[in-house]
């Protein structure tokens, strides 16, 4: 496992009683369950800028809070993508934000005063009015994304940092230092942080005190989503194999080999889905066994958008996303982009409306 070189852990009673008594979390998927993504869907507003950025935008179900060039976030209005604010934090947005009941979180990074050193913030905004409630300043920048639980906001660095912030003050409740650094999507799941380092280790930590429960190593970075069940966790690592781990034993269930490095891997009902940068989705059994598999028109960086009926691709290098059946891989839908996608952010869904990063802006599909 990677070297902790030193623990700061300041937990509270509150966060752990909290949090033992909190339901594990479904495995991510769009909050819109009754969307279908097989359905005719039709633009139904462009937010046009030059200043995107690889980072997918955060959404609440009624606003959708885009990070920009130049260290900026807009709030805009999932409805009709009018602007409800814009707010300018300065240097360079370094993560993806997240969002909870009245905050979003944004991390940027900036010049230090060393030559070629990189420093990071982490920023709480109203997410009323874009107002600064609270900043922290830290040694390295955040990178990947950031992740929202009750009372803590979870994230690594580029130094090898991973910490857990007070929600309403930004203070440290603890911090672990490992030996090699973070650029990926750390996912919550019932009591449990887990995150993957850029040399390869995944690792299972307590929300609540950053005790290290198990880890287990890679052969390649670990950059992408992590999918999380009762029984199970599932990965993916550049080293091109798709992970099954088994948390109980602590032991790796299996592994599956694709065409390249495997940028993200998501759980649904009936299986598991995973798209590499061979231009391949698959879609493999809890067990291993690959079901189908479909060749897209270019690679995807980018985690797809899942709903009962499909998963949303956007490929990159092509003009449209395309969606996907789950049950045999054939392509059930397609939406225009209107230019050649050249953006990682993954596409998400905000009150029935499908949001698309491009290179110029924002598109949001309908199916009204």
């Amino acid at each position: 496992m990677p070297a902790k070189t030193y623990p700061l852990r300041i937990a509270f009673a509150s966060l752990a009683l909290v949090l033992a008594v909190l339901p594990a979390m479904a495995p991510a998927q769009t909050k819109d369950s009754q969307l279908s993504l097989a359905q005719p869907l039709t633009l139904k507003w462009r937010y046009t800028t030059g200043q995107t950025t690889n980072f997918t935008p955060a959404q609440d179900g009624k606003t959708v809070f885009m990070p920009l060039a130049g260290g900026t976030l807009v709030a805009l209005n999932v409805a009709d993508g009018t602007l409800r604010w814009r707010a300018e934090a300065g240097g360079e947005v370094s993560a993806a934000p997240a969002v909870d009941d009245q905050v979003v979180y944004v991390a940027t990074e900036y010049s230090g005063i060393e030559t070629n050193s990189i420093r990071g913030t982490l920023r709480a905004l109203s997410k009323e009015t874009g107002i600064t409630l609270w900043m922290r300043t830290l040694e390295s920048p955040i990178r990947g994304s950031l992740a929202e639980g009750p009372l803590a906001v979870y994230a690594g660095a580029a130094n090898g940092s991973v910490y857990a912030f007070d929600k309403h003050t930004g203070r440290s409740l603890w911090v672990n230092q490992y030996a090699d650094g973070f650029a990926s999507q750390p996912t919550l799941y019932g009591d449990r942080l887990y995150i993957g380092s850029t040399s390869g280790w995944l690792l299972a930590i307590e929300q609540k005190n950053g005790n290290l429960l198990w880890s287990y190593r890679a052969r390649g970075p670990i950059q992408g989503s992590i999918a999380v069940t009762p029984a199970s966790v599932f990965f993916g690592s550049g080293d091109n194999y798709v992970y099954a781990f088994n948390e109980s034993k602590e032991k790796l269930r299996w592994k599956r080999r694709t065409g390249a490095g495997v940028q993200a891997v998501v759980a649904s009902e009936n299986g598991l889905l995973a798209s590499s940068l061979d231009n391949f989705a698959y879609f493999l059994s809890k067990k291993g066994a690959v079901l189908w598999r479909q060749l897209l028109p270019g690679r995807v960086p980018a985690r797809p958008l899942t709903t009962t009926d499909g998963a949303l691709f956007t490929p990159l290098s092509t003009d449209t996303a395309i969606v996907l059946s789950l049950k045999n891989g054939k392509p059930l839908n397609t939406m225009p982009m209107g230019e050649e996608n050249s953006s990682n952010a993954a596409p998400i869904a905000a009150g029935g409306v499908i949001i698309l990063t491009t290179p110029h802006g924002l598109l949001a599909f309908s199916a009204h």
